[in-house]
């Protein structure tokens, strides 16, 4: 499942990455075309498509960079009573509901369904994922989210 977790995730980034370089040329476009050339001193046409060409220019570098990451992941299939770490599949239980997270070096946020499960990405970074990171299959931990605290018990760790 984690390898095709990844493949999903590789696609994603491609995808996304593929739009934002055909979103940076037209803004680079933009900034350089004849009419984007300033009428006077309140025209700033010009300056705020090159710096949404020049942020654009960035994200797409961030994504490069997060796609060779997801294309050196070395995946393993962790061993009962494994700690959790960058590559973990995680199972928890929170409010009688099961969830789903892979602990991602990268890309915190997206989510993906596989086998009928929606398996949600987040980084060491978040506060979810650093609580996670060290922790084993029956621990229960405490998150604060949006002002409350919400436990989440460890069912599974692979």
């Amino acid at each position: 499942m984690k390898q095709k977790l990844v493949e999903m995730i590789i696609a994603k980034i491609e995808e996304e990455l593929r739009v934002l370089v055909t979103a940076a040329k037209a803004a680079h476009e933009a900034a350089t075309h004849e009419e984007s050339k300033a009428e006077d001193q309140h025209d700033t046409r010009g300056l705020e498509a090159s710096y949404l060409a020049g942020a654009q220019a960035q994200r797409a570098g961030e994504l490069q960079q997060l796609l060779i990451v997801f294309k050196n992941l070395k995946l393993k299939d962790l061993p009962s009573g494994s700690s959790i770490a960058v590559g973990a599949m995680v199972e928890v239980l929170s409010e009688n509901r099961k969830a789903y997270y892979f602990l991602a070096p990268g890309g915190g946020g997206m989510s993906f369904t596989i086998e009928g499960k929606r398996i949600n990405l987040i980084s060491p970074q978040s506060p979810l994922g650093e609580e996670l990171v060290g922790r084993k299959v029956g621990h229960t931990i405490e998150v604060e989210t949006k002002g409350a605290i919400r436990e989440y018990e460890i069912l599974s760790v692979t």
